[in-house]
């Protein structure tokens, strides 16, 4: 298994990239519930920054987002609103777990979370040279029509001459 195959189950929510009980618990090897046993057996080891219970509408817009709905069946659905452990939360019920597999996950997870990292760095450096580029355009493009204001006079044909009348004129005495 590689980072790449968790990714997807890490999840932006209250501006924290978290991943589910039941997807830490699938990839440590355990059933969802012991695993939910075992942290809160350790709950010291993970304070609200590392792991904290969703809300009923945090669990409901979750779920709809991941499509577990779907996948509900008899015996499929959940008693309990799930934890949600961020990327040290992860790592620390790898450390509770202390078996081999959940050694041997915890580094995929961490090498997942890091990839995001820097995936939304990028993404963020990507959206300040936008904008720096925008500014600087919109400096050049105010640059421009004022330029252009000046020139157009310019590009104009010149106005055509009054032409001289010729004949008499009514009107016009003799000079």
């Amino acid at each position: 298994m590689n980072s790449e195959a968790i990714a997807p189950r890490i999840y932006t929510l209250r501006d924290e990239s978290v991943v589910l009980d039941s997807d830490l618990a699938l990839l440590y090897g355990v059933e969802t519930k012991l695993f939910n046993r075992a942290i809160k057996r350790n709950s010291a080891r993970f304070p609200t920054d590392f792991a904290f219970q969703l809300t009923g509408d945090e669990w409901e817009s979750l779920r709809c987002q991941i499509g577990t709905l779907k996948n509900a069946g008899r015996g499929r659905h959940r008693k309990y609103l799930p934890w949600i452990f961020t990327e040290h939360g992860a790592i620390m019920a790898a450390t509770i777990l202390n078996s081999p597999r959940a050694v041997a996950m915890s580094v995929y997870v961490v090498r997942a979370f890091v990839r995001i990292r820097r995936e939304l760095l990028a993404d963020a450096t990507l959206q300040a040279r936008l904008q720096k580029i925008e500014k600087t355009l919109l400096t050049h493009d105010a640059a421009l029509r004022e330029v252009f204001a000046k020139l157009r006079p310019l590009l104009l044909p010149p106005p055509d001459k009054p032409k001289r009348r010729i004949g008499f004129q009514a009107g016009k005495g003799p000079e």
